[in-house]
């Protein structure tokens, strides 16, 4: 499990790293569907720890049973809760609307995003990936948090 834990983290690292270069062209559509995914990684890798992660765009939900379910460690209960309230504000809708835009108002991603809005989705996935990453070393996983 721990293997697989440290494969989503790379994952996460990598799109969070497309994420910065899309921001930094100014390709606010990208970031967001670039920090969307590092997200969904970096909680899919914390998931990684207890159990085999479900193919969804909605880790966070996974999580959330995890917790209430008295799976995750006391030592996290204060840091998952954070995780999954970062994971659903940058979860299963933003993914969709990267790809889809908003068809019921005829908006495509490109018309959507704002840089605003790719700001605060590049801080979201930084502060998951580097908390991911911490608990993923905790657990005796990678020595890169």
């Amino acid at each position: 499990m721990r293997a697989h834990a440290e494969y989503r983290l790379r994952l996460a690292r990598g799109f969070l790293e497309e994420a910065e270069q899309d921001f930094a062209a100014g390709r606010w559509r990208a970031c967001m569907a670039h920090a969307q995914l590092s997200v969904e990684h970096a909680l899919k890798g914390v998931i990684a720890l207890f159990t085999v992660p479900p193919k969804t765009h909605n880790p966070a939900r996974t999580l959330a049973l995890l917790l209430e379910a008295g799976q995750i460690p006391t030592a996290w209960r204060d840091v998952v809760p954070r995780l999954i309230r970062e994971g659903k504000r940058i979860g299963p809708q933003i993914h969709i609307q990267t790809d889809y835009g908003d068809e019921a108002h005829g908006l495509t991603p490109w018309e959507l995003f704002s840089e605003e809005d790719a700001r605060e989705a590049l801080a979201i996935a930084r502060r998951v990936v580097e908390e991911a990453a911490r608990l993923i070393q905790e657990q005796g996983g990678t020595d890169e948090a």
